[in-house]
């Protein structure tokens, strides 16, 4: 059936009626907090520990899904509590069908969606934008992540918001009984943020995960389209008497590290230390310096294969650029970014390059305000890089209703080792942005920036402005973006320079009653169009299709694709194949299917059929998990494309093979390894990695990487082997 007609459909299909919504409580609820006579004992077992029993629960949660607006299929009871030293949570997750409780994986910050889990997200400062998230499931896994400007994604990039990879020091212990399933958190106040007023109130929400119906319920309830990161309709929890913040830690580390092959004659043994320290100035305030900084410890990127004309983006993992994060981000994420901290340590090929080290001062100033300093020294290498000093100055300051204003300057300066002219080897970015909340559902965003650089004097500007619409039925949203030709934030992100570029979308969320098992249809268009200055449109991507899911978890998305890819200069796709300037416009039909991952098997396949580039291109992407118990955990993905392009060399395929192994000891000692084969540079990459964490991101790792280039006069393969240790101190306990 034509994808087309499949679209129109989904967008008449009748909504089922919310038959208890207007049970939930309107304002937010309360929970008052228990000062502990006595700390509990953090296994997991929330009924026999006496320390509990003078708490009163949260109990009524409220679902979102399967059923919009109604109470939750299963208890469950939230006990907060604290001491001088720490916030106690105890949840007792009751279950009708114990046996039925899924537990998916127990690798630390593993995926929860597809486990029975619990989270919960705190706003300390009561600012009703930012939080932290702590998770678990009935394995006992820790997972934690900062929350930033309630989740929002800056101008629809799906970056921003939620930093996923931040660790902080904490613990929990899970543990599963006749009754269902039952965990403890102990999360020191020194992991937290907060005021200093001797007794206050933080946001807090909890959220359920029932995975055998796909169960999703808040304490605190939310609209369908919203998510714990909604931390303005958080509930409210009263009474907690945290202690002065007093939070002075060092983390120092040692290495071991042996090469040979690659580019070296032989091997080469090296070993180093360094350290961080971490400092609370104030309760919400706190200042990082780090010495040395490595990390060796961070899994290697996922390849990736460029079969267009722009730069690709690579996501940010070392743990001291993660902290506070979303702070210091400011632009259209993945696409234009006033600062990207993989420009620091990291060459434009992938090179480690070594970092000195550095500081950031980051966190609050009185309620409103936030403030973020960085700043990192890297050394020269010769051919690669001068010796750099990197800093970024942020202030931002929050408003009611979701909305803030604010202010970054990034700068570069060089020690001229590369340039003719070493007083022209800077470079500086300076950026105001904002955003205004109107009502429940209307979010207005803009930014707008200027770079400085020696011998770029035109136009050298950027700015976007975009608004977005949300509410349970409909999203909508349309922005605009202007980037110079001469707009060059060398400490940031480019994905392309000078254009205009218009946003259009819309989607509609329809909840069928007994249709097919499905549990919501999302029928939505979008369009995306990308047009240089002179009015020559480079891209034109007009995407129509339908989310069809079902209540197990699987989705089905059928979509249609009109394209236009408007080549200015002619570029070469792969080695050997160059595509020539001119305007080429095409169809194309993407089906993608993704199974229920809950299940021990698993699978999902992406599948794009179309034009491309005056030729034919057929995409596919694979994928399939497998798991024994919450252990072990395989994932093998293949990236096809194939290609018949009218030029010469033009019949080719460029593909992309992924594997990935975990094996979980325990949730805290783990085995991974990822291995990839790239055709376009036939290169196979090995990274494997063994860690016995101690707390957060530290403790033991021992790590082995494999470069081989398999072409015609490559290097001979590269191996390397890492053995780090690192260990958190902490000077006030």
């Amino acid at each position: 059936m034509n994808q087309a007609l499949l679209f129109c459909l989904a967008l008449m299909v009748p909504a089922v009626t919310l038959g208890d919504a207007a049970d939930r409580p309107l304002e937010p609820p309360v929970l008052r907090a228990t000062r502990l006579n006595v700390a509990p004992v953090t296994d997991g077992n929330v009924l026999g520990d006496d320390a509990w029993s003078d708490a009163v629960p949260a109990s009524e949660f409220w679902q979102v899904q399967p059923n919009d607006g109604e109470p939750a299929t299963q208890r469950t009871e939230v006990f907060v509590g604290y001491t001088d030293t720490a916030l106690h949570i105890g949840v007792i997750a009751y279950e009708e069908q114990p046996g039925e409780i899924i537990v998916s994986d127990s690798r630390r910050d593993a995926d929860l969606d597809n486990t029975d889990a619990f989270f919960v997200v705190i706003d300390g400062l009561l600012d009703r934008q930012n939080g932290y998230v702590f998770a678990t499931n009935a394995a006992g896994i820790e997972y934690d992540g900062q929350v930033t400007k309630e989740g929002s994604n800056d101008f629809g990039s799906g970056g921003g918001g939620f930093n996923r990879n931040w660790d902080g020091a904490w613990s929990v212990k899970s543990a599963i009984s006749d009754v269902g399933w039952s965990a403890e958190f102990e999360i020191p106040f020194r992991t937290l943020r907060y005021g200093s007023a001797t007794q206050q109130d933080w946001g807090i929400n909890f959220q359920r995960n029932i995975r055998r119906n796909n169960e999703i319920a808040y304490w605190a309830p939310l609209e369908r389209n919203r998510n714990l990161y909604r931390v303005s309709e958080a509930g409210i929890l009263r009474g907690i008497e945290p202690p002065p913040q007093r939070n002075f830690k060092i983390t120092p580390y040692v290495l071991g590290q042996s090469r040979r092959g690659g580019a070296l004659d032989g091997t080469e043994n090296d070993s180093d230390f360094g350290f961080d320290i971490k400092y609370s100035i104030t309760p919400s305030l706190t200042l990082d310096l780090t010495y040395n900084t490595d990390f060796a410890q961070v899994e290697a990127d996922e390849q990736q294969v460029n079969l267009d004309r722009f730069n690709l983006f690579f996501p940010e993992k070392r743990p001291f650029f993660l902290e506070n994060a979303g702070l210091f981000s400011v632009g259209n994420g993945e696409e234009v970014e006033m600062f990207f901290s993989r420009r620091i340590g990291i060459g434009d090929d992938g090179d480690r390059i070594p970092v000195e080290g550095g500081a950031r001062l980051s966190g609050k100033l009185g309620e409103r305000t936030n403030l973020g300093f960085l700043y990192m020294g890297t050394e020269a290498i010769a051919g690669i890089a001068p010796g750099n000093e990197f800093a970024v100055a942020r202030i931002s300051r929050e408003l009611a209703n979701r909305s803030a204003v604010g202010a970054i300057v990034v700068n570069r300066d060089g020690d001229g080792s590369h340039l003719v002219a070493p007083a022209d080897d800077y470079n500086r970015t300076y950026a105001i942005d904002g955003r205004w909340g109107i009502g429940d559902n209307m979010l207005l965003q803009s930014w707008v920036a200027k770079t400085e650089t020696p011998g770029l004097n035109g136009k050298d500007h950027a700015f976007a402005l975009s608004s977005e619409w949300s509410s349970a039925d409909w999203s909508m949203s349309m922005a605009y973006t202007e980037v110079g030709e001469d707009f060059n934030p060398e400490v940031g992100f480019l994905a392309r320079s000078d254009y205009r570029k218009i946003r259009l979308f819309a989607l509609r969320r329809v909840r069928p009653e007994d249709l097919w098992g499905l549990l919501e249809i999302r029928p939505h268009a979008s369009y995306t169009g990308f047009w240089k200055f002179d009015g020559f449109q480079e891209t034109g991507f007009l995407h129509l299709d339908t989310h069809w899911e079902f209540k197990t978890g699987a989705e089905v998305h059928t979509g249609t694709n009109f394209t236009r890819a408007g080549v200015v200069e002619a570029f070469d796709i792969i080695d050997g194949v160059t595509i020539p300037v001119g305007t080429y416009d095409h169809a194309e039909i993407a089906l993608n299917y993704f199974g229920n991952e809950s299940r021990p098997l698993s699978f999902s396949i992406r599948g794009v059929v179309g034009g491309q580039f005056g030729g034919d291109r057929v995409s596919l992407t694979t994928g399939v998990n497998f798991r024994s118990g919450e252990k072990f955990r395989s994932e093998l993905s293949f990236k096809y494309n194939d290609f018949d392009l009218p030029v010469p060399g033009g019949e080719f395929t460029a593909n992309l093979l992924r594997l990935r192994l975990s094996y979980s000891f325990t949730p805290k000692i783990q085995l991974q390894l990822l291995s990839q084969y790239n055709e376009t540079s036939d290169t196979i990459g090995n990274n494997v990695r063994f860690s016995w964490l101690q707390s957060a991101n530290s403790g033991l790792y021992l790590v082995y990487n494999e470069v081989d280039e398999r072409t015609i006069g490559a290097l001979p393969t590269g191996r390397e082997f890492i053995l780090k240790y690192s260990r958190i101190f902490d000077v006030f306990n």
